[in-house]
């Protein structure tokens, strides 16, 4: 499946030589209507997936050199960041992406031509940003693990969050008694997200609540233990931080929004509250994704009163992830295998068709028992050839590793499941939609060796790019070293 040839026009090459060279490397766009991409997705023909046709997935293979890979669709990316710059806001919007989702610096380069700013989650996330090109100022930090070089990338200009009272006191430590700003993440007490109804109980995608360790827990900043160490080192507190889960429930969302507002009046420095992201996408037809706009409009109408009553009038930031990039992306895989259980002396046997890809590729089935949808596209890579028979098959992974399922239960990581595709023979591409986010970014890659997936990018005319590189077998292990002679 291997192929050398790709369609360029003059428009798409120029494209791809802005993309190697400079972070304005995408001209700038037109704001799209807001648009459900569950709605369509749900229309789409059965002849393409959520942005691929057979034609532009062989186009995006022959970019890559074959699969599996990784596809992202610019004018997806566009509409999502339409969608997030249109946030309700009363005094003024600062919108983060959530670089952990997917970070590429292609996407990080888009998004910051278009006035997004950058979450970071790591230390190195935020050299990883800026040596994208993001300017430090444009980069805030809320990390489980304080960098040790947290004190230089202050100076440097990134916003940090201290996200427990050691990680405060280790601040103050380095800043003592020069009025230095820094940003608070509280835990509210409560979290929301994904396949999870407890709003206080453990939940992979819920980081709020008792049973998470994100933030600072709430009553630490009102029973006074934050405000002395802040008081002790003169800080001067500039922002309050808060997150509750991925895929969190709006009603739950607003009224944490609500509640957030209350820490905003512990120090009159506050200028800022950070509500994080962790919207839902609909990535299946019968999913939804929140409305933004239905969600932030008390949230407006919320700090608005504050402002009454406090005299204060805060910026409000988000740090959307999922909701800029999950169905902006797809993997593109090959079916390299065909098996069957089934016969007349077993009730519960499955036809199962193996990908070339898997949990070293997209690692949310086997970890969360999430949902993605599958298409199938003939090998040809041509619409004409599409069928229209189907069967319900079990589809899974190329790891040897029994987990590595790609159609599970929803929220049951370790109970397979059927779903009825487009009857497949080895050869076909199988696409696996919603896939732009905690996917290329969070994977087992390199489990069984298995190179890590390249990533392309599909322009508006449809060129595709190719913006990272299949990794090379020796890349796996070029870091190893030989023990000394006598050893063994």
């Amino acid at each position: 499946y291997n192929k050398s040839i790709m369609r360029t026009s003059s428009f798409s090459l120029a494209i791809f030589m802005a993309l190697a060279s400079t972070a304005n490397a995408f001209a700038p766009i037109q704001p799209h209507s807001a648009a459900s991409s569950t709605s369509l997705r749900a229309e789409a023909p059965p002849s393409s997936s959520n942005f691929l046709t057979p034609e532009l997935a062989q186009s995006c293979i022959d970019a890559a050199s074959g699969t599996p890979l990784y596809a992202y669709s610019l004018d997806e990316l566009a509409k999502a960041a339409d969608g997030v710059l249109a946030f309700p806001n009363a005094y003024g919007l600062t919108v983060r992406y959530a670089m952990k989702a997917c970070p590429n610096g292609s996407i990080l380069k888009y998004f910051s031509s278009r006035g997004i700013c950058i979450d970071a989650s790591s230390g190195f996330e935020v050299r990883r940003a800026m040596d994208m090109g993001i300017p430090a100022e444009k980069i805030s930090l809320s990390s489980q693990e304080l960098p040790q070089d947290f004190a230089e990338l202050v100076n440097m200009g990134v916003k940090i969050n201290a996200c427990s009272v050691s990680q405060l006191e280790r601040f103050g430590q380095a800043f003592p008694n020069c009025s230095q700003k820094v940003g608070i993440r509280v835990n509210p007490g409560v979290g929301s997200g994904g396949f999870s109804s407890s709003t206080t109980g453990f939940s992979k995608t819920n980081v709020g609540g008792p049973s998470s360790s994100f933030g600072i827990w709430h009553e630490y900043l009102t029973d006074g233990t934050v405000p002395a160490i802040v008081e002790k080192y003169g800080l001067e507190p500039e922002r309050i931080h808060t997150h509750i889960g991925s895929g969190s429930d709006p009603a739950i969302w607003q009224s944490v929004a609500r509640k957030s507002l209350s820490f905003c009046e512990l120090w009159d420095t506050v200028t800022a509250l950070n509500l994080g992201g962790g919207y839902k996408v609909g990535r299946n037809p019968d999913e939804k994704t929140t409305d933004l706009g239905e969600i932030g409009a008390p949230v407006k109408d919320a700090f608005e009163e504050f402002a009454k009553e406090h005299g204060r009038e805060l910026t409000l930031e988000i740090e959307p992830g999922t909701y800029l990039v999950a169905n902006a992306g797809a993997l593109v895989s090959t079916i390299q295998d065909k098996v069957s259980t089934k016969s007349p002396t077993v009730d519960d046997g499955h036809i199962y068709l193996k990908m070339d890809a898997g949990m070293t590729d997209v690692l949310r089935p086997s970890l969360y028992g999430a949902i993605h949808p599958i298409t199938i596209l003939p090998a040809s890579g041509k619409s004409e050839d599409v069928g229209t028979s189907t069967e319900s098959v079990v589809v899974v992974g190329h790891c040897c590793e029994s987990g590595d399922l790609m159609t599970p239960k929803p929220g049951e990581p370790e109970s397979l499941d059927e779903r009825v595709l487009r009857t497949a023979d080895i050869g076909d591409i199988a696409v696996m939609d919603g896939s732009g986010a905690y996917c290329a970014g969070m994977s087992t890659k390199n489990y069984n060796s298995f190179p890590e997936a390249p990533e392309v990018l599909v322009d508006l005319e449809g060129g595709v790019h190719l913006i990272r590189k299949r990794q090379d077998l020796k890349q796996i292990y070029e870091n190893e070293c030989d023990v000394p002679s006598g050893v063994f």
